[in-house]
């Protein structure tokens, strides 16, 4: 386990996401009033949680653009292009916490959110879901987490004036996560 604890020092333990067990969803409005959500499949990250103290915890999270999936294969190509996610130019979604406030059931993670090479601060509403272990014998623990974005911040600019007022896809996209992740075993 990579948990560290010492004489003066705090316990410290690193947590990897676990892919398989996770998901980062999203949301946008389109043509005004229709939902349509997407998901992507492919996360990776980090977690290092100092257990006196969740302020000096830390997040960091990559995501792969191209695994994003919304049920339509063709809007799915259209929100890998150029005019939106650009996926060839940059693969790959980052988050990097700065900084953490609240209690260890809820709290906040304030951190840098980069899509599309573009990076802005942005915080997300969280919460510690539990912990266990799972039948392999891995100590695992769940989070769950939500924010909304402004997509146009990003520079996700696409869209289509509507007829009838409005756009065809929102600027606002709402972001919820829920994460399970497996305690680090240190190689040797």
């Amino acid at each position: 386990m990579t948990t560290v604890t010492s004489p003066g020092t705090a316990t410290v333990t690193t947590w990897i996401i676990d892919p398989a067990h996770s998901l980062v969803e999203f949301s946008a409005k389109h043509m005004m009033f229709t939902t349509v959500k997407g998901r992507f499949s492919d996360v990776s990250g980090t977690i290092v949680d100092v257990v006196s103290d969740v302020t000096r915890s830390s997040v960091e999270v990559e995501i792969d653009a191209a695994s994003i999936a919304t049920g339509d294969p063709q809007r799915d190509a259209h929100l890998t292009s150029a005019d939106f996610l650009d996926v060839d130019t940059y693969p790959m979604i980052t988050f990097k916490s700065r900084r953490i406030a609240g209690t260890r059931e809820r709290f906040r993670v304030t951190g840098d959110l980069t899509i599309r090479g573009t990076t802005r601060e942005v915080t997300l509403d969280a919460a510690f879901q539990g912990a266990g272990n799972n039948p392999w014998g891995n100590t695992v623990v769940g989070f769950s987490a939500h924010t909304e974005i402004n997509r146009k911040d990003f520079g996700l600019n696409w869209n289509v004036a509507l007829e009838t007022g409005g756009v065809l896809v929102s600027e606002r996209v709402k972001i919820a996560l829920d994460v399970q992740a497996v305690q680090s075993v240190p190689s040797g």
